[in-house]
């Protein structure tokens, strides 16, 4: 994530102007680069994150207070009451409210801030990357922010999470592999979750996993199939291991470093996810003392031991569960607002912005995420 300024002579000119020693031109000089940058910082937020990308943005008017009526997201015979999540700070713990589906939903929302400065003196001498990497630096923080706002949101929705008696957390078949097996039986705990309103088979019959998150240690196991057994059970003597077809085989094979798409699920790797990492403790601190076992629900039962294990996640993107409804500027429309910091004098040789954006994030259907919990990858 890279933002930069050319030094074209307008932008030149508008930098210097910025080092006046007259606070009139020095101060209109930031108030017009903020106008400038400001929709510029806000795309380059919106493109870059990871799982803050999975949200669905619902933009309302700064001075409005948002809201969003139930009814419209769950099918109209559905249970009376749902459970939605939401964070009511930024990087909070997500609240669990249970409210009846033609409630009209108030969105908790929280501002996401930052603040830089600089030396007068690069902005006298023309440091274009100078501000170029200060207006970086802006934009990296707010992502940072909104991407463990997003992970403590989603790890909390899917700690605790059943649906029809079915937990959507379970355990790999096998430890230290992630294999065929567990592929299929993702696929068929999100075809029991994501049934229709009447518990039936949904229409098209294609809800399910769409997407799935994982660490780069799992696309290794991944990229293991080529050449190791894809069958549940270990090393053997006596030629039973079975492999994958030829076809498969070779495709991974000729990915290389990355797979896009692995029985006919999208992989997301993700370097936060894996044992020691950040997100993957998010979840081991929200799971709490809660178990999870395989997918028979009677073998290998256990807490989830941060230590050893970790977390993939899966999402069915075909439902609009995952919402962030963020506040845009009546004047420009941007997301972000950015302003011209005054409170440094002459004397303290600063020019300085801060800026930040209001927003609320909710998942308001759990069924939308699933998770699979694999030990020693």
């Amino acid at each position: 994530m890279k933002i930069s300024l050319k030094r074209t002579p307008e932008q030149l000119e508008l930098i210097k102007a910025m080092a006046s020693k007259n606070r009139s031109v020095a101060y209109e000089a930031q108030v017009a680069l903020a106008e400038f940058i400001g929709p510029v910082i806000a795309e380059v937020i919106n493109n870059a994150p990871v799982l803050s990308n999975l949200f669905t943005p619902l933009q309302f008017n700064s001075e409005d207070n948002p809201s969003i009526p139930l009814d419209l997201y769950y099918d109209v015979t559905d249970e009376d009451y749902v459970q939605i999540y939401s964070n009511t700070v930024a990087g909070g713990l997500p609240q669990n409210q249970v409210v009846p589906t033609v409630s009209e939903l108030k969105v908790a929302t929280y501002s996401l801030d930052t603040a830089v400065s600089f030396d007068r003196r690069y902005a006298a001498k023309s440091r274009m990357d100078v501000i170029s990497k200060t207006f970086t630096r802006m934009a990296q923080e707010i992502l940072l922010k909104q991407e463990r706002t997003s992970a403590n949101l989603i790890m909390g929705a899917l700690a605790n999470a059943t649906t029809n008696g079915k937990d959507h957390v379970f355990r790999a078949t096998t430890d230290g592999s992630f294999l065929l097996d567990d592929f299929n039986e993702l696929i068929t705990r999100a075809k029991r979750i994501n049934t229709a309103w009447n518990k039936g088979t949904p229409e098209g019959g294609r809800r399910g996993i769409t997407d799935l998150m994982v660490s780069p240690e799992a696309v290794k196991s991944l990229r293991q199939m080529s050449y190791n057994a894809v069958n549940t059970k270990s090393i053997a003597t006596d030629g039973s291991d079975i492999t994958a077809p030829e076809s498969i085989r070779e495709s991974v094979y000729n990915s290389g470093g990355g797979l896009p798409d692995f029985y006919g699920i999208s992989i997301m790797e993700i370097n936060e996810l894996g044992v020691g990492q950040s997100f993957n403790t998010i979840f081991d601190t929200l799971a709490g003392s809660g178990t999870y076992a395989k997918a028979d629900g009677t073998t290998g039962d256990a807490e989830f031991d941060g230590a050893a294990d970790e977390i993939m996640i899966g999402l069915d993107r075909g439902r609009d569960s995952l919402v962030k409804a963020i506040a845009v500027d009546e004047e420009n429309g941007s997301e972000f607002q950015l302003t011209a910091d005054d409170q440094y004098s002459i004397r303290q040789n600063k020019i300085g912005w801060f800026g930040g954006l209001n927003e609320g994030r909710m998942v308001l259907d759990n069924r939308a995420l699933m998770g699979l919990v694999a030990k020693g990858l």
